[in-house]
């Protein structure tokens, strides 16, 4: 069987990555248009697998919005947003927590196991790993919450027994009530609190433009301070705001490196890790 040197030479490439990153926990967030896509996201299920195999430790965050309002569509109930942000009334709520932990969850859960790992779907009211008060502000969202506290214990114990854990984005509050909470903040709140080396955002675009009509614009490395000022500029607005406030608050964490990719280009999680060049825009402190 014949092969040639690039072949070759992409195994090699990957080898000092996987020496760095053996052991080490990276959290992955996962949503939009690749959650949609039914072989992208086998696809994506496929690359958390192979860094599991290679001695990584993948946690992957979760949201599902399109899932959310296409079963609200169904049921004949209006989606809501304010701000980009979901208005949640109980009624809406009870969906949010049967598309997220329930189909969505389960569903990511199955493929992996299905591809040799093992892994287990949890939500934040699991162990109390993610608690959440009301959001605030001058609109009542509903049962929108702020993640307030991580407890990354039950996280940690199945990194440690070889499990990949995967995280859907509903929190529990004070009272025991569910709270849906943005699952970009979630992610960065979770990297923080298991000291990962990394927090890979998987969005639906390559990473963040100087000018979005511009698309040879697309920015390889950006500063902290650099992201603040475009986001006070609105260079960076819309859904990209909370990814980028996510890698803001993992690198405040110590969290080495976060990263902003295009979660719709086939194994572009692989290319990140694995490779020199890497993809995306990646967010430095």
């Amino acid at each position: 069987m014949g092969y040639t040197s690039e072949e070759a030479n992409i195994l090699v490439q990957a080898l000092p990555y996987i020496q760095r990153y053996y052991g080490k926990v990276m959290v992955i967030k996962y949503g939009g248009n690749a959650m949609v896509d039914e072989e992208l996201k086998r696809s994506v299920c496929r690359d958390i697998v192979l860094m599991h195999y290679v001695g990584m430790k993948p946690i992957l965050v979760h949201g599902g919005g399109p899932e959310i309002s296409a079963l609200m569509h169904k049921i004949g109930k209006e989606p809501e947003f304010v701000n980009g942000l979901r208005v949640t009334d109980a009624e809406t709520m009870e969906i949010v927590e049967m598309v997220l932990a329930g189909k969505t969850n389960k569903g990511i859960v199955s493929i992996i196991n299905n591809l040799g790992a093992r892994a287990v779907g949890l939500s934040g009211k699991d162990a109390n790993l993610i608690v959440a008060n009301k959001a605030e502000g001058t609109i009542d969202l509903g049962y929108v919450g702020e993640v307030v506290k991580i407890n990354p214990e039950i996280l940690l114990d199945l990194l440690d027994h070889g499990y990949i854990p995967v995280v859907s984005s509903v929190a529990i509050g004070p009272n025991g009530e569910s709270f849906n909470v943005n699952a970009d903040h979630i992610a960065g709140e979770l990297a923080a609190a298991v000291k990962a080396v990394k927090l890979i955002m998987m969005t639906d675009v390559p990473g963040i433009y100087r000018d979005l009509s511009d698309k040879s614009s697309l920015i390889q490395e950006l500063s902290v301070s650099e992201a603040r000022k475009m986001i006070e500029s609105k260079q960076i607005d819309k859904g990209m705001i909370p990814k980028v406030e996510a890698c803001i608050t993992a690198l405040a964490a110590c969290v080495e490196r976060a990263h902003i990719i295009d979660g719709t280009a086939p194994h572009s999680l692989l290319v990140e890790i694995f490779t020199d060049t890497g993809i995306g825009t990646m967010i430095v402190p």
